[in-house]
């Protein structure tokens, strides 16, 4: 059974960082490319982030680049969203999310299988 488990939420002043985290099982983690994305309060799934299956790739949302580092350790089966100078508009539930093959197409959100979500807050 695919699970991904994120974790690393929380609230965070504006300007401050966090670290979310994804635990995935029940499949080759190092042979697909991942996917970090969210959704805002009353808004639709947005976007944030890719990295192929070797973690030699990434993409980001313009909303984020710049501020949004994404990272796997295939020999820990994780995937990461470092997040930094949070701004009010980067609260959300962040979800991970596995895509099919080896490799993303930035902006596609055809996955096969998410996370259950992690809440980020910022609010001072």
């Amino acid at each position: 059974e695919v699970q991904l488990v994120e974790s690393g939420g929380g609230l965070v002043q504006p300007g401050g960082s966090l670290r979310l985290s994804c635990a995935a099982s029940g499949f080759t983690f190092s042979s697909y490319a991942m996917s970090w994305v969210r959704q805002a309060p009353g808004k639709g799934l947005e976007w944030v982030s890719a990295i192929n299956s070797a973690g030699v790739s990434t993409s980001y949302a313009d909303s984020v680049k710049g501020r949004f580092t994404i990272s796997r350790d295939n020999a820990k089966n994780t995937l990461y969203l470092q997040m930094n100078s949070l701004k009010a508009e980067d609260t959300a539930v962040y979800y991970c999310a596995k895509y099919s093959g080896t490799y993303y197409i930035r902006g596609k959100t055809e996955y096969d299988y998410w996370g259950q979500g992690t809440q980020v807050t910022v609010s001072s």
